[in-house]
């Protein structure tokens, strides 16, 4: 196979890789772009490819099964389809006859010899244009809204069993909009002078609805410039940056990060230490390693230690009652990830919901031995499932009376019973769940 590195020909590659070999979307994007000679404008296309297609596979599948006549026996053929169609329903800049000439060019660069691979992907992709959109009846909720959002049934039944059917349909349509370039400021750095910077750079910052120290730029890049590589401001979604604001520190605090990597939670709460330290722990040293990059770029380095072990085994390294604060930022579904990262929503079932909390609580069960008498453990998740948030504490207090939920109030936002659920059509941000508690004295 030859291929001229085009915005489209990255973008096809990268979506065999996710959609046939099973990829992680961002990381073979990034993989694919890093070695790439595109401009920043041909980049942004083969991001929006890319997302989009694993983003609306669902909806792009039922728009061509009725079309697809014959058996698809070449690697990219079911992927060109996909991307295709997704620019003849959602990108109205791109008018329909150059997606079609730039499908015929791929399947001839990505086909094998004297393939005629090309005429089926004209064929039904002409189909396609001629006969346009088609959706499932209304009368059946749940599969009228699983293929017009790209939601899987189980899921948006799941939505609708928990929150109704008009939240649910807020909820879709929220998941399937781009995610906002959230940064946060770092918190040993001068506000003012960061935010002069970085409008003068054109990223025309405005102030989080969730969070004094968050922003939203207008537009990506920030993660090239001066700004980033010297620690003035992290990459950091704005609901996951209050995390760590749950917490009340002294400065001198021991601190346990019990899942740490890749360690933007670790470095916010060294941030916060004056001569205490965080101890971040993880199973796998190259996490680790990201922990530590972060740590030296943020200048907190002198605050953060690194230890390779798994949470669930913690009270076998560390005594009893050896810190003040813990953050158990747990392994989840990612349920409230959906629009970052758009391929969670086809692999994840009911049954993890379960499997996983089974793996929070054994986390909690671990590393709150660990916690000193009127000290404070953090647990969070970047889901939104009732077994994985609200479940798994009322399960871990049912086992461990001697620990309470307590209040606690963030720079624009409270939480009045000690939990706090921000679901993705509230502010814009990533979907989590924060909930305090104490053990008592």
């Amino acid at each position: 196979m030859s291929t001229s590195k085009t915005a489209r020909s990255i973008a096809l590659e990268t979506l065999i890789r996710v959609l046939q070999d099973g990829s992680y979307s961002n990381i073979s994007l990034n993989n694919s772009l890093r070695n790439s000679k595109l401009s920043v404008t041909d980049q942004k296309l083969t991001t929006r490819l890319v997302y989009g297609t694993i983003q609306y596979k669902i909806f792009l599948d039922y728009q061509l099964k009725d079309l697809i006549k014959t058996k698809l026996s070449e690697k990219y053929l079911k992927p060109l389809l996909l991307m295709s169609a997704y620019q003849i329903f959602f990108l109205d800049k791109i008018p329909n006859r150059a997606v079609l000439d730039e499908a015929n060019k791929l399947a001839k660069q990505f086909g094998r010899h004297h393939s005629s691979g090309y005429k089926i992907v004209n064929g039904i992709l002409r189909s396609l244009i001629r006969r346009g959109q088609i959706l499932p009846e209304k009368t059946n909720t749940i599969k009228y809204l699983s293929v017009k959002e790209s939601i899987p049934e189980w899921l948006v039944k799941y939505f609708i069993d928990n929150w109704g059917e008009k939240r649910t349909e807020s909820i879709l349509v929220s998941l399937n909009k781009p995610a906002e370039n959230s940064i946060r400021l770092s918190g040993l750095s001068n506000r003012n002078a960061i935010l002069q910077k970085l409008s003068r750079d054109g990223f025309d910052p405005k102030e989080s609805d969730l969070s004094d120290h968050n922003y939203i730029l207008n537009h990506g890049g920030i993660a090239t410039s001066k700004l980033f590589e010297d620690g003035k401001v992290t990459i950091q979604d704005e609901a996951a940056s209050l995390v760590v604001d749950a917490f009340d520190f002294t400065g001198h605090e021991q601190v346990l990060d019990a899942c740490s990597a890749p360690g933007g939670k670790t470095v916010q709460i060294a941030e916060h230490l004056t001569d205490g330290t965080v101890t971040a722990l993880d199973i796998h040293d190259k996490k680790l390693r990201l922990v530590r990059k972060n740590a030296q770029r943020m200048g907190v380095s002198d605050r953060v230690k690194t230890v390779g072990i798994d949470a669930r085994k913690a009270n076998e390294y560390f005594s009893d009652r050896q810190f003040a604060k813990m953050l158990v930022d747990a392994p989840c579904s990612g349920l409230g990830l959906l629009r970052r990262k758009p391929e969670i929503r086809y692999t994840k079932s009911k049954v993890d919901l379960l499997n996983l909390q089974r793996v929070q609580l054994s986390i909690l069960n671990q590393v709150s031995q660990l916690l000193e008498k009127n000290g404070e453990l953090v647990y969070s998740t970047c889901t939104i499932s009732h077994e994985e948030d609200e479940d798994v504490v009322k399960k871990f207090l049912q086992d461990h009376s001697d620990f309470e939920l307590v209040p606690f109030k963030l720079d624009k936002i409270e939480s009045k019973n000690g939990m706090l659920k921000i679901l993705p059509d509230s502010y814009g941000s990533d979907g989590f769940f924060i909930a305090k508690f104490r053990l008592r004295g």
